[in-house]
Formats: C-alpha cells, sequence, structure tokens
C-alpha cells in the first residue's frame, strides 16, 4: 500500500486527500502533517478564550462563486451546500463590489469547517505541530524530516504550504528544481495582512446593521465584519465576534513589527471607524505573512511536479489564484499527477 504524505492542512491540502481517497478508497495510506495546532491554514477559525462569544474567521470571510466556477465545480458546491456547510451570504455587505454575477457564501460554524468537512472525508492520518524541514530522496521513497520528532518515509508527498516555506526545505528538493521552476517559484509574490479578532459578552448588540463593510478611506483597516452577524449564527447566551482585516499596504509596512505592536495602532483606527463600539472581553491579533497570491507561478495548471518518482509534487493557490475555486483547481490537478503515479 502506498503512504502519500500530504503537507499543509489548509484548503488544497485538505481537499487533495479528500479527491485521494475517494478516487483510491483504502488501496492509499493518506497522511496530513500541519506545522500549526488545528487545520484550516488561511481558512482557519479561531475560538474565543472562552465560552461567552461567537468564534471568528481571522483568514478568509466568504467565498465568491463565479458562474463558470459554479458550474465546473458544481459538485463539491452540492455536496458542501447540502451538508450545511455552506449557505448563501444574506447579510448587507457595505462597499463590496459585485464582480461576474458571482454567488457569496458564508460558513454557518466559521470558514474552517469547510477544511474540516473534507478531512473527515479523507480518513486520512490527520497529525499536528508536524513542522517539516527536509526531504531526503532514498531509492523509490522520501524521507522527510520535521522540527521535533523522528523521520518518517513515504511513497509519495504533496507540499501544499506558501512558496517561500518550500524553498526553504532542507535536502534535496533545491537540487532537484530546474533552473526554469527555481524562477518560477521565485516570483510568486504574496501580499502580508493583519487581521484581529474583537470578542464581545453576551449583552453585546451592535449599533450598526452590516453584517460586513468595506473601508475605502483609511491608512490601516480595509475590511471589518460581524462575523457572527455574517453567518447568521448570532445566539442567546454568547457575545458577537468582530473581525478587522488591515490593508495590503499596511501590512506590507509593518510586515516585520511584532503583532503586540501593531494591534494597539489598529485598534485606535477602529474606534475611530466605529466610536461607540463595547469594550471586548478578549482580543486576538494575527499577522498573515502570506495572505493572498499576488504573481502566481505562470505556466502552471496548478501544480509543479519536482520529481515523478519518487513524486513529489507541489500545489496550492500560488499555482493557480487565492480563493476557494484556484485551491479546487490545484486540489484536481495534484490529483491527476497522484492517479498517474501511484
Amino acid at each position: 500500500m502506498s503512504r502519500v504524505l500530504i503537507v499543509g492542512a489548509g484548503l488544497t491540502g485538505s481537499l487533495c486527500a479528500c479527491l485521494l481517497r475517494r478516487e483510491f478508497q483504502n488501496k492509499v495510506q493518506i497522511v496530513v502533517w500541519d506545522k500549526a495546532r488545528g487545520s484550516g491554514g488561511r481558512m482557519s477559525t479561531s475560538r474565543p478564550p472562552d465560552s461567552w462569544s461567537h468564534s471568528a474567521d481571522l483568514g478568509a470571510q466568504y467565498i465568491s462563486a463565479t458562474p463558470a466556477y459554479a458550474e465546473s465545480h458544481h459538485s463539491l458546491y452540492s455536496e458542501l451546500l447540502s451538508s450545511g456547510v455552506l449557505q448563501p451570504l444574506d447579510g448587507l455587505v457595505e462597499g463590496l463590489q459585485q464582480k461576474d454575477y458571482s454567488t457569496n457564501y458564508m460558513t454557518p460554524l466559521g470558514m474552517g469547517s469547510v477544511v474540516k468537512h473534507f478531512l473527515s472525508e479523507s480518513g486520512a492520518d490527520l497529525l499536528f505541530e508536524h513542522h517539516v524541514t527536509g526531504l531526503y530522496r532514498h531509492g523509490a521513497s522520501w524521507e522527510v524530516q520535521r522540527k521535533q520528532g523522528s523521520s518518517e518515509t513515504f511513497d509519495a508527498v504533496v507540499l501544499t504550504m506558501p512558496v517561500p516555506q518550500i524553498l526553504q526545505l532542507q535536502g534535496d528538493v533545491g537540487d532537484m528544481l530546474s533552473v526554469h521552476q527555481r524562477q518560477q517559484l521565485d516570483g510568486v509574490v504574496y501580499s502580508s495582512r493583519f487581521a484581529v479578532a474583537l470578542f464581545f459578552p453576551p449583552d453585546v448588540v451592535f449599533s450598526f446593521s452590516w453584517a460586513a463593510r468595506y473601508v475605502s478611506d483609511n491608512f490601516c483597516i480595509r475590511y471589518i465584519a460581524a462575523d457572527s452577524r455574517k453567518r447568521n449564527a448570532d445566539a442567546p447566551g454568547r457575545g458577537p465576534s468582530l473581525v478587522v482585516h488591515t490593508s495590503v499596504p499596511f501590512g506590507l509596512q509593518h510586515l516585520e513589527w511584532d503583532k503586540d505592536d501593531v494591534q494597539p495602532i489598529i485598534l485606535q483606527e477602529l474606534h475611530k471607524l466605529l466610536p461607540d463600539l463595547p469594550q471586548p472581553i478578549s482580543i486576538k491579533c494575527q499577522k498573515w505573512r502570506y495572505s493572498q497570491v499576488l504573481t502566481s507561478v505562470p505556466d502552471c495548471p496548478g501544480h509543479m511536479t519536482i520529481l515523478n518518482r519518487p513524486l513529489l509534487v507541489c500545489g496550492g493557490d500560488a499555482f493557480s489564484h487565492s480563493n476557494f475555486d484556484g485551491c479546487v483547481e490545484s486540489a484536481l490537478s495534484v490529483l491527476n499527477v497522484l492517479k498517474a503515479s501511484l
């Protein structure tokens, strides 16, 4: 039985694991490693420090399906809608520039529930706090080393983490990249931003009517969401949550700052925009060094194969584009490579 390691428990990695299981059933062992303490990646949902407040999406906020992707990825959208993971986004989003007659969807349980759905369907061996540091080829297999713990051997490896982290891997990966491949990977550009979640007590009711709002006249803040309202999740006994995303220029300007030094600036600007905002009971700040892909790998249809045997393939939004459907395209592309190899 082939052992396949998928590095990264974000959307691309989780969907890749799910599709691989459906294709090969029990003929393959699927292992997913992630360096974080939980799944989701940039689609993770943060729990409040206590049970008094709703959770908050610090990364992706909602899913927009163009008519073309709604058709080509119909089976996945249908699956997520019928299982209740996705629902239409009905709340008011101020300043939203709707394009291409897209349909917007939200997740009642948070964006992380999409990733958890696919991971559950995959039946993969899911291991957190497994930080891959190097890959070494040994004949027909890969020895994969991690920061803590012993190395393990796999027949195929799929890398779905951000490209700069792929280029930092020790071992044989760098030597196996062609000059052209390295140039393509070096050309990938990400935006960076900070996100802040504010958790409120149960008696708080926001004075504004919108579920989310795009801000165009602030140097720091680009987007605010009443996260529980956006998800139609307001419930008695639980306080609302509010999510703030900074602008890309602000994120780039403060990229090397400690998030604890950036948080007061964001909160000060938030108070200017929402002067009546009540006092939260807790706050969480997140730095997204690799937020969205601005420049993807050119001429790569969703993946890059570094070695055919033993298979080493890269996937993720850097090889397509930075949204739900881009990750789906990449996962489907990686699946085709795996089908030809295993």
